[in-house]
């Protein structure tokens, strides 16, 4: 009997642990990402669990960007939200108006006692995810920008020069007609369309996207795209579309496929397409800088960034916040961050982290990798080129992209298009304006 009972002490110690030490204190992370990118964020979050045992984070992949922030909403009305959520850029200043439901990510460093100094962060980024005190709201995590995609061997083949990609968008039809040429399917596609060729076309040459710094300076901005540059490179693309020049495939990643499986000879999408395109591509391919209309001056400007950042929700107990600034602290090391930006494509949001890579020879090895930084620091920000914050631009990117599908389908003509998509895009920029009057 005493021999049962030692045994069951002793079961029971290895079971719970001696002393009676408690579990891991779970910390849930809604994520969005698939594929590559959906691994090595699993990688992170292991590295974090397996560097300590008092917290546990647990990756929950639910759907794409705009369906995450869905779910995350209706977790927050049912009072079951996660402890942190990426959510894209776009859905910044939705999630910076819900105040009561958001806890700052400088206050729960400050509280956990975590060393965090913001200015040891890419300014281009963190700029994006700070108040007008400069006081980080999220912490950034996937951050990247629009660059240019070509393959090299398509390029060889239609008797271009590998080493010298397109820098106009005149160059780009250059080129697009002779790979064609060479037997080429397409010439050009671009993923996510207003991202690339609204938005950063914008600030790449220093125009106005919206109003009051491109919703930077108050909820009553106006949508101001429907310009004379605009309309000029939509109907560029327009009209190639129907000399089978630039082919639509989606509005958001889908066009890499038609990269990467060599269906087209060049790609204007996110840096962070890389990490799929090196993994899927069987033929040599280049990473440049957008290209430009060199007429407009002062283009190029600098490009803006896209991507994600994570927003740490209210109501948890100190302990978990605790926890969430220690995984922070670890994701922000160096050696973390430059594995991450080496891998992904996406830009590394620390100082250190682009040092080490630099002084790992990353960019000699890897032409090309570096060109998302070097965009994004061509130039110091204007109030045009900073970036665009605006209330339910989620929606508001629907309405271009169908707007945009009606040109490349032939049913409206580019100036009608953008002229409708400022129209409704500016309908619901008042519907938040009226919802979140007060709220910045």
């Amino acid at each position: 009997m005493k021999i049962k009972k030692l045994s069951l002490a002793f079961a029971m110690a290895c079971a719970f642990g001696a002393g009676g030490a408690q579990a891991a204190t779970e910390i849930q992370w809604w994520h969005s990402m698939t594929g590559a990118l959906g691994e090595r964020v699993k990688v992170i979050a292991d590295g974090f669990n397996a560097s300590q045992s008092a917290y546990k984070v647990v990756p929950v992949y639910k759907g794409g960007y705009a369906d995450s922030l869905t779910a995350t909403i209706a977790a927050v009305r049912a009072g079951k939200a996660p402890d942190i959520v990426q959510v894209f850029e776009v859905g910044t200043a939705t999630m910076m108006a819900g105040k009561k439901v958001i806890k700052p990510v400088y206050e729960v460093m400050a509280q956990a006692q975590e060393k965090f100094d913001p200015k040891s962060y890419m300014p281009a980024v963190t700029s994006y995810y700070s108040d007008t005190q400069g006081r980080m709201l999220s912490m950034p995590f996937n951050s990247s920008t629009p660059v240019f995609f070509y393959n090299k061997d398509a390029f060889k083949k239609a008797g271009l020069d590998p080493n010298k990609p397109p820098t106009t968008w005149d160059d780009v039809e250059v080129a697009a007609n002779k790979v064609k040429d060479a037997g080429m399917a397409c010439g050009f596609t671009s993923g996510w369309q207003s991202w690339v060729q609204l938005e950063t076309m914008s600030a790449w040459h220093n125009q106005d996207f919206a109003t009051e710094q491109n919703g930077f300076g108050g909820l009553d901005a106006k949508l101001v795209f429907n310009n004379q540059l605009i309309v000029r490179h939509i109907a560029k693309l327009s009209s190639w579309v129907k000399t089978g020049l630039f082919t639509y495939a989606g509005r958001s990643n889908q066009p890499e496929a038609k990269f990467y499986g060599g269906d087209c000879a060049m790609l204007t999408s996110s840096s962070a397409a890389y990490a799929n395109i090196k993994r899927n591509a069987k033929f040599e391919f280049g990473v440049s800088q957008l290209p430009y209309y060199a007429d407009v001056k002062g283009a190029p400007q600098n490009s803006i960034i896209g991507g994600a950042s994570l927003w740490v929700m209210a109501g948890k107990k100190p302990d978990e916040y605790k926890g969430i600034a220690k995984f922070f602290t670890y994701m922000s090391k160096p050696e973390i961050q430059a594995e991450w930006h080496q891998l992904t494509g996406y830009v590394p949001i620390t100082k250190a982290a682009y040092e080490l890579t630099k002084k790992q020879g990353f960019y000699e090895k890897n032409p090309g990798t570096d060109v998302a930084i070097q965009q994004l620091l061509l130039r110091n920000p204007t109030k045009s080129s900073k970036g665009i914050r605006l209330g339910n631009f989620v929606q508001i990117r629907g309405i271009i992209d169908e707007e945009l599908e009606a040109v490349w389908a032939q049913k409206k003509g580019p100036k009608q298009a953008l002229d409708d998509a400022v129209a409704r895009g500016n309908a619901e920029l008042r519907k938040f304006e009226r919802a979140n009057k007060g709220a910045r």
